[in-house]
């Protein structure tokens, strides 16, 4: 072999090792790499997380203390949280229970169960820390369905406090059902 036929093959050894090596860094040709964050207890997107540590506190801090039954309102009924609370209404509340807070809200039709009505007396004379851990948790009914959504991850603690301020003042718009 000649000193060129030699370089020849060099030089086509080199290109296609680089061809190779390019293929592989542009994941045209995908290579699963372990990794040690792979080998860990976690989640993949669309997956349960975790359940939250035992002992843990919010951020924000702790909203209540489970067992330890409702909690009681920490934030005044004035002026500036009911506002805060109707405008919160406004947003994630009224789809379902609707501009009156009567349950006939713009998507009450097509829901399974109705949505409550925010005005009755049933609904009046709950606590305010019932209200809290039903804005909190929601409701789930037999069976797994949803009654109504947590809005704990949408809603700050706070929040949800301004949002039972303003239901209890929808209390004075309520009508009262005529008896048979």
């Amino acid at each position: 072999m000649s000193f060129y036929q030699r370089l020849l093959v060099v030089i086509a050894v080199a290109a296609l090792m680089l061809g190779a090596l390019m293929i592989l860094s542009y994941d045209i040709v995908k290579l699963d790499w372990i990794s040690f964050m792979e080998i860990q207890p976690s989640f993949k997107p669309m997956e349960n997380p975790l359940p939250v540590a035992a002992l843990s506190i919010p951020v924000e801090g702790a909203a209540y203390i489970p067992g330890q039954g409702a909690p009681t309102n920490p934030v005044a009924a004035d002026q500036t949280s009911v506002e805060r609370g109707r405008v919160l209404y406004s947003v994630t509340c009224i789809q379902c229970h609707g501009p009156k807070a009567d349950g006939n809200g713009i998507i009450a039709g097509a829901l399974m169960f109705p949505p409550a009505n925010l005005t009755s007396e049933v609904t009046q004379n709950k606590p305010d820390g019932t209200l809290f851990l039903t804005i909190s948790n929601g409701i789930l009914g037999t069976g797994g369905q949803i009654h109504m959504p947590a809005l704990n991850e949408n809603l700050t603690v706070r929040d949800r406090w301004d949002v039972v301020n303003y239901i209890r003042t929808l209390k004075a718009t309520a009508t009262p059902t005529p008896k048979p």
